[in-house]
């Protein structure tokens, strides 16, 4: 059983993670130091059952959160192979907000992702050109990106646009990542490699703006200053800090 910071409904947390296909605490790789996973479901699992408590993600569209809930699937409009799926799920009256978080894969050796032949066909219509475009380029080579996995954001894009369809809102897709000064091990990260992260994720994000699926990239430092703010939510904000340290 992993540690959970307290006063977490870790039923409810655990329930989330067995519907996931990877399901990381089964595989063990919640425990790991470095673990995005953990971070993300300590984070948010907290407003599990408390989801008026969320505040509005800061530079987020969307409004007050009625549900949240961890390991989102967005099927895709067919039914056969693999959708995606976002570490937070986030529903308001007016948005859809799927949050993929990322704290140190950014800065590890890239590994590279592919789009299968159905992402070309035109499902997503006239709403998504400009993320078809970039997807085009990166398969003919066009286009690059070293640290940020812009096919999986695509992909998450494509599931969002398609549940917010289906229920008649708007769609956010939320890249909730770190800039650490060191590893867990105490290692340092490499300057340079965050760098190129930060210009990747400014990139992406006026490549695809404009679209049925607005792009909205927020560091986790941001965000814990924000949630910092509220009184109710200090408590919560200390144990993170003291549990996964400086996120930057």
């Amino acid at each position: 059983m992993p540690d959970f910071l307290p006063d977490l409904p870790v039923d409810g947390i655990l329930d989330c993670f067995k519907r996931s296909p990877g399901n990381e605490i089964k595989a063990g790789k919640f425990d790991s130091p470095d673990s995005s996973a953990a971070l993300v479901a300590n984070a948010f699992g907290w407003f599990l059952n408390r989801a008026a408590d969320l505040p509005p993600l800061p530079g987020v569209p969307g409004g007050q959160a009625l549900s949240v809930t961890l390991e989102a699937e967005m099927r895709f409009p067919w039914k056969d192979g693999r959708h995606p799926w976002l570490d937070v799920g986030i529903e308001t009256e007016t948005t859809l907000i799927g949050v993929e978080s990322k704290r140190y894969e950014p800065f590890r050796p890239s590994k590279r992702s592919d789009f299968s032949d159905v992402y070309d066909s035109p499902i997503w219509g006239s709403k998504m050109p400009k993320y078809q475009r970039l997807s085009h380029g990166l398969i003919d080579g066009s286009r690059s990106f070293e640290a940020l996995d812009a096919v999986a954001l695509i992909k998450q894009a494509y599931g969002l646009c398609t549940r917010a369809e289906k229920r008649a809102t708007g769609a956010v897709l939320v890249y909730l990542y770190a800039e650490p000064k060191t590893w867990a091990s105490g290692k340092a990260v490499d300057p340079a490699r965050v760098e190129v992260h930060r210009r990747e994720v400014a990139a992406f994000g006026k490549m695809v703006a404009g679209d049925a699926v607005v792009f909205a990239p927020l560091r986790w430092a941001d965000l814990l200053d924000q949630w910092a703010m509220f009184v109710k939510l200090r408590p919560h904000v200390k144990a993170l800090r003291e549990r996964f340290g400086v996120l930057g």
